[in-house]
């Protein structure tokens, strides 16, 4: 069996598969105070939930936009699972081709979700995922990591606005019935959510028109995805598992 792991700035995505077969999910929370032995527990507890041997695991393959805890979980594979994960970065096959000026600076995460779009999905296809930022790529019919768009993520941009505005509070991320709000929370609401359905609708019509791909699939991943998905048709597939997916195919691609 392969774990996969992706860390992300906010969670931490861990995946458990059977060849292609996803046997079983969970999220972290991402906190670099926390130890090895830790985060090592917690997946322990979790495969005993789920009836899944520690020592059926052979292989990890590991992403990361957060360096400092590599080590970390390099340690939690090494020591309770016996698997040296495979770290998804320069010198590994992802079978597509990085387009980009200086392919370094690519997150892995966004990488590993062009992977597995391009190949779960086909080309020409662009990926939206819906995380701490809102990141968008564009993958030719090729194979070929074209570029994208980086901008904000939801939940942080309501976070920064609670914060920077005294009187404004925090709100649930729900879809007021109106755009026309006549209170603070339901105004705040529409401004965030209609915004952010608004960012997705432009930039791929934008990237579509630019790229002459008017065709191409676009994919989604991340939680809030559904509130783009639920009110526009600017996403054709969700896929929650996306990112998980992806790493399990570069694992057998460097096999």
């Amino acid at each position: 069996m392969l774990l996969a792991i992706d860390i992300g700035n906010t969670n931490i995505k861990i995946g458990v598969f059977d060849g292609d077969r996803l046997l079983h999910s969970f999220r972290l929370s991402t906190l670099q105070q926390r130890t090895g032995d830790e985060y090592g527990l917690d997946i322990l507890s979790q495969f005993r939930t789920k009836g899944i041997a520690p020592e059926s695991v052979n292989g990890a393959i590991m992403s990361s936009v957060k360096p400092g805890l590599n080590y970390t979980f390099e340690h939690v594979c090494d020591y309770y699972l016996g698997a040296k994960p495979l770290v998804v970065g320069s010198g590994i096959k992802t079978g597509i081709n990085i387009k980009y000026d200086n392919p370094k600076e690519v997150g892995a995460d966004r990488i590993v979700n062009s992977v597995a779009a391009y190949y779960l999905y086909g080309g020409p296809c662009i990926t939206i995922d819906c995380g701490t930022a809102t990141t968008f790529n564009v993958i030719s019919e090729k194979g070929e990591f074209l570029g994208g768009a980086i901008g904000h993520g939801l939940k942080s941009a309501a976070d920064a606005l609670s914060q920077a505005a005294e009187k404004l509070p925090k709100i649930e991320l729900t879809l007021p019935p109106k755009v026309v709000g006549r209170t603070t929370i339901t105004n705040m609401q529409s401004g965030l959510l209609q915004g952010y359905i608004g960012m997705a609708e432009r930039i791929v019509r934008l990237m579509k028109e630019e790229t002459g791909y008017r065709d191409a699939k676009v994919v989604a991943t991340g939680g809030l995805s559904e509130i783009i998905r639920k009110n526009s048709n600017v996403i054709d597939i969700t896929d929650r598992t996306l990112t998980l997916r992806g790493l399990n195919i570069i694992y057998k691609l460097n096999q």
